[in-house]
């Protein structure tokens, strides 16, 4: 039996009227779910708000209401406590309900525009081979050691996380890696979380449909790193121009990486193929099999983690051999008639540009680089003539489609790419509405020893459109028509 008063730890109340002597059932603030002595937390969110739905929440059985208003009308033998804010509230309620599980593992967070979830997944990976129990809460799945779970958002919100790491803690789970984005930093997900470690991967172009502006998209990130505590890390990417801007006011140990400048982990690029990178990491060689520059960055970061979480270095070096890539992360394979197709989650400016990039390097020039791009609808329309421009002036053709276009018409999605797109480069543009058409044209444009790269999905098996989820896996198509085009 939980009694109401001993989840209220931490949480900044500011008026209680009522009991907090009651047996509660448990926590929601969906309205929907709310069943007999439950606690409904009022969430005012980007959609709906919560405190519209308080008389609906007591008629479905909740004996407590948490909110930063009191309703008009007070219902007797109901616990009204209200709170400056609701997310946090609900945060500190959900770890105290479930038992603040991540005191009782190490928790590290990991955020960025981009690597979010390779460095995670591969995290997960590398201490699952050194032969620990380890839990991951990411964008593309939830594990608990070796149960598998569905992801619905980069950073789900506080209960399920808190469920989730006390299914750990039931599990003996000793460490987990959880994806940490800017909405979920900027609605208080991650409040009431106890970090032994924080890792920055990098800042560039992306949600300013959520934030409106690239500098409160900065800072938010950086709050995540100003509230570590001491006996935490601060692990930080010093080749972004924002890798500084991150330890500026951290309480916790600061430590960087960076391949460019001077920075507590080093690493040196020394051969770079599709089979895969020959790294020097702080003076010591190592081969792996993941390839191009963005991947450097973040085996870097998955080393100076490792190393801070107690492996040895040496150890360390002979996991990061061993790693595989994270599905729909510079995926890739090779058809009968040698055409290689890359799928690639790409689908930020800078995210594309470096996927283009590391191909460009990589390739002899003697063969053609055919790029399938789509910009996902209602979502941050500035980045669309930016991705049109990028896939446009470093492939030698481009065809410009639909990713999720959600709610929004793909044609207008189109178009606003294609106006990026500059004059030098229109031969070389195609645009093509329905994405596994614009995928097969790709396959019968491309010759022996030419690469398609297929952006924007990258591991998601779905597409979204006018609301409805559709099956579609990049991968699973382009296999598909490369076979049947080459039997």
């Amino acid at each position: 039996m939980i009694i109401l008063k001993d989840i209220l730890y931490k949480v900044a109340i500011e008026v209680v009227k009522g009991s907090t002597e009651m047996a509660i059932n448990k926590i929601e603030f969906d309205s929907r779910k709310v069943q007999e002595n439950d606690v409904f937390v009022a969430i005012r969110g980007t959609v709906s708000n919560g405190h519209d739905f308080i008389e609906k929440a007591i008629n479905l059985g909740a004996i407590t209401i948490v909110c930063d208003t009191f309703p008009e009308i007070i219902v007797a033998g109901v616990t009204y406590i209200q709170v400056k804010d609701t997310n946090a509230a609900l945060a500190f309620l959900a770890a105290n309900f479930y038992g603040n599980p991540s005191q009782h593992i190490k928790l590290v967070g990991i955020t960025g525009t981009n690597g979010k979830t390779t460095i995670a997944s591969l995290l997960y990976q590398l201490f699952k081979n050194a032969g620990y129990k380890v839990g991951l809460l990411s964008t593309v799945k939830i594990l608990v050691d070796d149960i598998e779970y569905k992801a619905t958002h980069t950073t789900p919100d506080s209960l399920t996380i808190n469920y989730y790491l006390a299914e750990m803690n039931a599990h003996e789970v000793e460490f987990c890696f959880m994806e940490v984005s800017s909405h979920g930093i900027h609605q208080k997900r991650t409040e009431g979380l106890h970090f032994v470690g924080g890792v920055f991967t990098n800042l560039s172009h992306d949600h300013l449909d959520y934030h409106p502006t690239f500098a409160e998209y900065r800072d938010v990130k950086k709050s995540f790193f100003d509230h570590l505590p001491n006996t935490a890390f601060a692990l930080s990417n010093v080749d972004d121009k924002n890798g500084l801007v991150m330890l500026q006011n951290t309480p916790a140990r600061k430590l960087t990486y960076a391949l460019k400048t001077y920075a507590d982990y080093k690493a040196q690029i020394l051969e770079n193929q599709l089979s895969g990178l020959l790294l020097k990491i702080n003076e010591q060689e190592v081969w792996v099999r993941l390839i191009g520059t963005f991947n450097a960055y973040n085996l870097l970061a998955i080393y100076g983690t490792a190393v801070e979480l107690g492996l040895d270095n040496f150890e360390v070096l002979r996991l990061l051999s061993d790693l595989e890539s994270v599905s729909g992360r510079f995926q890739f394979i090779v058809s009968n008639e040698k055409i290689t197709a890359i799928v690639d989650y790409a689908h930020t400016p800078d995210a594309l540009e470096n996927v283009l990039k590391t191909i460009n390097d990589i390739r002899t020039k003697n063969e053609q680089l055919i790029t399938v791009v789509g910009c996902g609808g209602d979502r941050d329309k500035t980045k669309r003539p930016i991705m049109a421009n990028i896939a446009s002036a470093m492939s030698d053709k481009v065809i410009i489609t639909s990713d999720n276009p959600r709610t929004e018409n793909p044609k207008d999605i189109i178009a606003q790419m294609e106006a990026g797109v500059e004059p030098q480069n229109y031969k070389k543009t195609l645009s093509i509405e329905d994405r596994k058409q614009a995928i097969k044209t790709a396959c019968q444009l491309a010759n022996a020893n030419d690469i398609i790269l297929i952006a924007g999905k990258g591991h998601e098996t779905y597409q979204e459109i006018k609301g409805v989820r559709h099956d579609f896996d990049d991968m699973e198509i382009v296999k598909e028509i490369l076979e049947q085009l080459h039997k």
